[in-house]
């Protein structure tokens, strides 16, 4: 008999698995339909129906499901939390019934209820309150190893007024003005014709909720993180899932739980912090040879099985999965503060045993055992350089950004610029981003970007074009380009003046973006969950990576959320619902009416399909938000790539674009 070491009672673990297998089977219902908004048929009328299993269907019937038994994303946390087998069919058919949300403040309730016993009721409230204090620890730590949002501001306001004062062009400021008042009064347009009340109206907490302590969400919270990071298997297990790890698709259902619970998320990024450290010091306790030698009966075999930090994840590789290389310098006064409040939760390893895992992550030494310990075979992302890899790419290497790398993030941003007038322009537009990812830019062709960029300003700034502007000339020309109307000479003569290089850059973003889909595949960011972002190019860098992924994936384990901006991508000639199936949550389409530039640019292959850049894609489970009176043309993106994603929150699981900040 195998020792319990969760901290909640047994009918607490079953309510916490039914709220994750709920939340599981919501979050793939928003693949086709964004959380909180009505479900609708898309213009086709085809493929917009939401993932759901009907009450009349058996959930056996539909493989495809998160919640299936085949997914391999329940079955291995119910074993984990030791949830009685003959109970785990039905919490599948509860999670994917229509009735599912019905249930959530019944289990929320349940989970609230202390244990029978008083003695074991105290145990459990002073160990809720040590992990309490240790989730507070390690989010003060994050908090204090960051830049202030204060110096963050300054840095990017200077960056804007250097892009403004080379590359704005004042007519194009006006002729946005001239939009905002013309098309987009309305708050509904900004955020893609959603509905605010409704979707502010959905994503409110769940009213039982008042009835769960601050320390009791943080317990249920870590011990779900820690058995959905445990991959507890049997053998010959049938499973679709192929990675091990930080599945995206865990990541998004703990989001959503966390906002039924009313719970912070940069809180639930402290606790994710936290189990990468208890990891980490469970491993460093572990004296990394002996645990061959240890025998079944010892303590250490015992928490592997059982344990709720997932200690089983020690083997297989998959500490190397979830961290994809954590290095230890920098989190070591994090395993100090931790120590006296982890030790007493996690027995096994105790009070000294996280003191000396802070003491050897303080050394050179200590960091290189560390991370070895997490399996961090290659450079990983940083210093991977995957240039003449494919055709004729000649330049694609991660750089890292941001002060949040080897601090046991489980999180990752990848960020692609592809409107660049110089090198150091592939960094700058996200510099001056607040998150508590672990961030990478991707720098990918620069000679080729720098010359279409450079081609497209130059045109902007000739006296052809400013006097086109002058006239209001332009939306006139955008509406003819999306009517597929005879075009005026003027602009064909500027087209040609930009189209070999054009050509050209389109050639090489497709080849990114098979090399960033390669990157992801073998899991050089660890098998941890990511967020893609690119604007311009980028955005075409991200759309081929999602379509590479989906050409060998079947599921959404690897990204998480995904937004473009300005894409040149065409709507109707792309296998954007595929692509949409490779993103476990939120999928972001960030278009420009006035960005005729990106018209003109992409003109030889828009016509009738569409320009994803200039329109909404009208795809069942993207989000498209329109940001026409934020932008004055394409190449303002450049500076205000922050300001846009800042406002469509994306920490947040429901659509959000505020109008104000």
């Amino acid at each position: 008999m195998v020792e319990a070491t969760s901290n909640m009672t047994p009918s607490q673990r079953y309510a916490a698995s039914a709220l994750l297998a709920i939340a599981l089977n919501q979050a793939q219902i928003s693949q086709t339909t964004p959380l909180g908004i009505p479900a609708t048929t898309d213009h086709d009328g085809d493929d917009g129906e939401p993932i759901s299993s009907d009450g009349d269907i058996p959930i056996s019937d539909d493989a495809d499901l998160w919640v299936h038994e085949v997914s391999g994303l329940l079955r291995p946390v119910f074993r984990c939390l030791q949830i009685d087998t003959s109970a785990w069919h039905g919490l599948e058919e509860i999670a994917a019934s229509s009735q599912a949300k019905d249930h959530i403040g019944a289990f929320i309730k349940l989970l609230s209820e202390d244990a029978s016993d008083d003695d074991d009721s105290s145990e459990m409230v002073e160990k809720e309150t040590a992990l309490a204090k240790a989730a507070e620890a390690m989010g003060q730590n994050i908090r204090s190893s960051s830049v202030s949002v204060e110096a963050k501001m300054e840095k990017h306001v200077e960056f804007e007024n250097e892009c403004r004062e080379k590359y704005s062009v004042p007519e194009a400021q006006s002729d946005a003005e001239v939009k905002e008042t013309d098309s987009h009064g309305e708050d509904g347009k900004r955020d893609g014709g959603h509905n605010p009340g409704i979707v502010e109206q959905e994503k409110k907490p769940v009213e039982e909720v008042a009835l769960l302590s601050h320390e009791r969400k943080i317990n249920v919270l870590y011990e779900l993180l820690s058995a959905c990071l445990a991959d507890k298997y049997e053998e010959n297990e049938t499973c679709t899932r192929t990675r091990k790890g930080y599945d995206a698709r865990h990541h998004v259902a703990l989001r959503l739980l966390a906002t039924w619970f009313d719970f912070q998320w940069i809180k639930m990024e402290a606790v994710e912090t936290m189990s990468a450290c208890s990891a980490m010091a469970l491993q460093q306790s572990s004296g990394n040879k002996e645990e061959e030698s240890l025998s079944p009966n010892s303590e250490w075999a015992k928490w592997k099985r059982g344990g709720i930090v997932g200690a089983a994840a020690l083997t297989g590789g998959t500490l190397m999965a979830i961290t994809g290389g954590l290095a230890a310098p920098a989190i070591a006064a994090g395993f100090g503060a931790l120590a006296p409040t982890l030790g007493t939760i996690i027995p096994v390893i105790g009070a000294s045993g996280f003191a000396a895992a802070a003491e050897a992550a303080g050394t050179v030494a200590g960091s290189v055992a560390v991370a070895a310990s997490f399996g961090a075979a290659g450079a990983g992302l940083t210093g991977t350089k995957m240039a003449r890899r494919t055709g004729d790419i000649e330049e694609f290497e991660f750089k890292a950004i941001g002060e949040n790398h080897n601090q046991g993030r489980l999180a990752v941003e990848i960020l692609v610029a592809g409107f660049v007038l110089k090198e150091e322009d592939f960094v700058k537009p996200w510099e001056g981003l607040t998150s508590n990812l672990e961030r990478y830019t991707v720098q990918w062709e620069s000679k080729n970007i720098i010359a279409v960029s450079t081609a497209i300003q130059d045109w902007l700034t000739s006296r052809v074009a400013m006097e086109l502007m002058r006239q209001g000339a332009m939306h006139t020309v955008l509406n003819s380009l999306l009517a597929a109307m005879v075009w005026p000479a003027t602009i064909l003569v500027a087209a040609d003046f930009i189209d070999s290089k054009w050509s050209i850059a389109i050639d090489r973003s497709d080849k990114a973006g098979k090399l960033l889909a390669e990157a992801l595949r073998k899991g050089l960011q660890g098998n941890r969950p990511v967020t893609l972002v690119g604007f311009s190019l980028g955005a075409r860098v991200v759309f081929k990576c999602l379509q590479t992924l989906a050409e060998t994936e079947k599921n959404a384990e690897i990204v998480e959320r995904v937004v473009l901006l300005g894409a040149p991508i065409s709507i109707k000639n792309e296998n954007w619902r595929d692509v949409r199936k490779m993103v476990a949550g939120r999928f972001i389409n960030v278009y420009a009416t006035n960005d005729w530039t990106l018209g003109v640019a992409f003109r030889a292959s828009l016509l009738s399909q569409g320009l994803a850049g200039i329109q909404p894609v009208c795809i069942p489970g993207i989000e498209d938000v329109d940001v026409t009176d934020m932008v004055e043309g394409h190449s303002s993106y450049l500076w205000k790539i922050q300001q846009i994603l800042e406002r469509l929150e994306l920490d947040n699981s429901y659509p959000v674009f505020r109008n104000t900040l």
